[in-house]
């Protein structure tokens, strides 16, 4: 199967075009949005478009290398998606990191309807070791090579691994010649500070109903209907499935943030009433959600545009740095429950609810 032709963003893809058209589009772009709306299948859209051998104001859809990009087979665009992390020795790390993204694109090839990753999932040190090989070497077709990082909020430096890290961002600060990185995420205040400096930012919104319909009647005709329009609110992702997981781990996390500036406990025995944590993904989504909670905060406050004071963004900022610290400990074999409770008492302590 191939991709499903792109849906909406007619204006960004008309300036991303008229950029790459005079030769003065960025080598680095964060692309943002809500999740669902279409990031990542943009960044293929300009991927085709770098890669046609005819292209005007859009891919031509009909050559060999848009076929390519259509089917996920061109050499010249690698995509990278968050994987399991890997065991073993770095040598073995980087074998089986490729098997995975490889493994990730096959079946994607066969369903090409992707929903959002396991919550263990992410860009680890081995991948960022991939990526940095494959950017070594030089194009197969001798035009551009593109590189897709999908939920790049996921792009952590881990522990004892900051050399892997920052050679990664000397990658994004000083990019080969003729290639283009594109990242893409829904909550770009998870996105490394680092990261976000070297990228020019993208803003997607969400789809029109019309677009959300028209997408849906050729991929999936039986979820065409009002009801299911409605309910996606301009998310594809939420039309098929993908969002569901997400929303749910974002009203949990808002519960918890309300409950926890009475009593950390009390906070904790509230979440652990609404469902026992029946995988570890659902897990680390409820972390995850709770550190895009505390960063949107943070923003609020650093902007004037919330009721949160200034000086609480720093607090908040440091509560962000314990979820994810939290969420790193969570791909150990330990009780989600007992960093949960921990979690709760040090976010307590910076008064961050």
């Amino acid at each position: 199967m191939t991709l499903a032709p792109i849906a909406g963003h007619q204006i960004v893809r008309s300036q991303l075009a008229t950029a790459a058209r005079s030769d003065r589009l960025p080598q680095v772009l964060l692309v943002t949005g809500p999740a669902g709306v279409g990031k990542q299948r943009l960044a293929l859209w300009l991927g085709q478009l770098l890669l046609c051998e005819h292209a005007g104001a859009e891919p031509c859809g009909t050559c060999r290398s848009c076929a390519q990009v259509l089917g996920l087979t061109h050499a010249d665009l690698h995509w990278f998606v968050p994987v399991p992390t890997p065991k073993g020795d770095h040598d073995k790390q980087v074998e089986e990191a490729t098997g995975l993204l490889e493994a990730v694109m096959a079946e994607r090839r066969k369903n090409p309807l992707w929903t959002r990753p396991d919550g263990m999932s992410s860009h680890g040190v081995a991948s960022a070791r991939v990526l940095q090989r494959q950017a070594s070497l030089t194009s197969v077709e001798g035009g551009w090579r593109v590189f897709i990082i999908g939920n790049a909020e996921r792009l952590v430096a881990q522990a004892g691994s900051e050399a892997a890290a920052n050679t990664l961002l000397k990658l994004l600060e000083e990019p080969p010649q003729r290639s283009l990185f594109v990242l893409t995420t829904a909550e770009p205040g998870l996105v490394l500070p680092t990261i976000r400096s070297r990228a020019m930012p993208v803003r997607l919104g969400r789809l029109a109903d019309a677009d959300v319909r028209g997408f849906l009647a050729g991929a999936r005709p039986e979820l065409a209907t009002d009801a299911v329009v409605a309910r996606a609110n301009g998310s594809i992702g939420a039309a098929i499935g993908g969002g569901d997981l997400t929303t749910q781990a974002a009203s949990a996390a808002d519960a918890f943030l309300d409950t926890l500036s009475r009593s950390p406990t009390e906070a904790v025995e509230r979440l652990l009433r609404q469902g026992s944590f029946h995988a570890r993904g659902e897990f680390t989504s409820l972390l995850d959600a709770l550190a895009a909670g505390l960063a949107a905060r943070a923003e609020r406050a650093l902007t004037g545009t919330g009721r949160v004071s200034h000086s609480s963004a720093g607090a908040l900022l440091t509560g962000v740095s314990k979820v994810l610290e939290k969420r790193d400990m969570a791909q150990g074999n330990i009780n989600p429950q007992l960093l949960l409770t921990v979690l709760a008492d040090e976010l307590h302590e910076l008064a961050v609810a």
